[in-house]
């Protein structure tokens, strides 16, 4: 009976071992396996003028947020070239990631408290407010002006709610129509099928052109972060030391794109 009480023990106390090797490994592994296969995989859009944009001569996404994915490669992996960017939108970017298909998203991600639930968010590495754009010709001033028109926005962005929420104050109704991605909400309102375009303000500059005008109104400042999977803990904290230690070159990058 003792014999088979000190098995018990020393089976428990290896199980404990073997439990909390795997978790130090599991807290780990992110950040040794980036390194390990020398490459950093990160989502990115690819339809966002001065963030993300498919340079189509070339075939390369470039913009702000394609080189802070570059900093932080470098940042990981000693240069800036050791590096896969993945094109994503707003609906794919949280399930490429929770699949291992990438290892961070920097792609205009807003921070909610709602997100932070389910991700890891950086500390804020820009801000921004959502706005409207608008055809010209329509004569709006204000959403005030807008009882009834339907609203162009992307699928799983934040940006519906926040619109809905300044109509009611407003006490007015307006409409919704989800696109997949940004050129296809552009192309709805230059067809007048939709009656605004609406998303961050910083976004919008990329899709102004002659016919339409970005409103004065601003809602709801959005704060993007650098995104990783909750369950990598000792990555997500290297990210976040990367953003609050790279702040001031970052900024100088939002810059360097007309941000």
């Amino acid at each position: 009976m003792v014999f088979r009480k000190s098995l018990l023990k020393l089976a428990a106390l290896a199980l404990g071992a073997c439990v909390a090797f795997t978790s130090a490994n599991a807290a780990e592994g992110k950040l040794e396996a980036i390194k390990a296969k020398g490459e950093l995989v990160v989502g990115v859009k690819n339809d966002v003028p001065h963030y993300a944009l498919l340079d189509q001569a070339t075939g390369e996404i470039k913009g702000f947020e394609v080189d802070v994915a570059k900093m932080l490669a470098k940042s990981i992996l000693g240069d800036e070239n050791k590096i896969k960017l993945v094109a994503v939108n707003a609906k794919t970017r949280g399930p490429l990631l929770d699949n291992g298909s990438i290892d961070a998203v920097i792609a205009t991600f807003t921070i909610t408290p709602e997100r932070k639930r389910v991700y890891n968010f950086s500390e804020p590495y820009y801000q921004d407010a959502v706005g409207l754009l608008v055809l010209k010709e329509k004569n709006y001033k204000s959403l005030a002006d807008m009882n009834g028109a339907t609203i162009g926005v992307a699928q799983a962005a934040t940006t519906k709610k926040v619109i809905n929420t300044a109509a009611k104050k407003m006490g007015i109704k307006v409409k919704f129509s989800e696109f997949p991605d940004y050129p296809s909400i552009k192309a709805a309102l230059d067809a007048k099928r939709i009656d605004a375009f609406s998303v961050d303000k910083s976004i919008l500059l990329g899709y102004k052109d002659d016919n339409n005008e970005i409103l004065p109104d601003s809602f709801d400042p959005q704060s993007y972060g650098i995104v990783t999977k909750k369950d990598d803990a000792n990555f997500s904290n290297y990210v976040n030391d990367f953003v609050k230690q790279n702040k001031t070159e970052i900024d100088a990058l939002a810059k360097k794109w007309g941000l």
